[in-house]
């Protein structure tokens, strides 16, 4: 199966953090699985560490090959996907993870309830 990250679910991956379920936690760490990280998140990251609300230590780009997770860059189909989604969710880094595991038939793995109404694949990380 090929997974897509939420970003929250990337950072609490990364930090070893209690509120990854276990089943969130058995599927990124499963070989037999693809992770991916879209540039939509390093987006958000950067962003937030600019406004002050994130701190991240590292690059992330080598933390993440270093993870074995594969980017993702966000492609013209990605974006006019965005257009196609019922108005659920305002976050337009929310949106884009939505739109980018529904063209790239990845499953997205988050806690936000409001990314889990999407009619996409997603998998309930809370």
């Amino acid at each position: 199966m090929d997974l897509l990250l939420d970003t929250h679910v990337l950072l609490w991956w990364l930090a070893d953090d209690c509120r990854l379920t276990r089943k969130a936690h058995e599927l990124i760490k499963d070989p037999a699985n693809g992770v991916f990280v879209s540039a939509a998140t390093a987006w958000e990251i950067a962003i937030k560490q600019y406004l002050g609300k994130l701190r991240f230590e590292g690059n992330l780009e080598s933390v993440l090959s270093d993870e074995g997770f594969t980017p993702l860059a966000i492609g013209l189909a990605h974006a006019i996907e965005t257009s196609q989604l019922p108005p659920i969710h305002q976050d337009p880094f929310d949106r884009m993870l939505v739109a980018q595991s529904r063209v790239e038939n990845l499953h997205l793995l988050s806690s936000d309830t409001r990314v889990l109404q999407y009619p996409a694949n997603t998998i309930d990380c809370r």
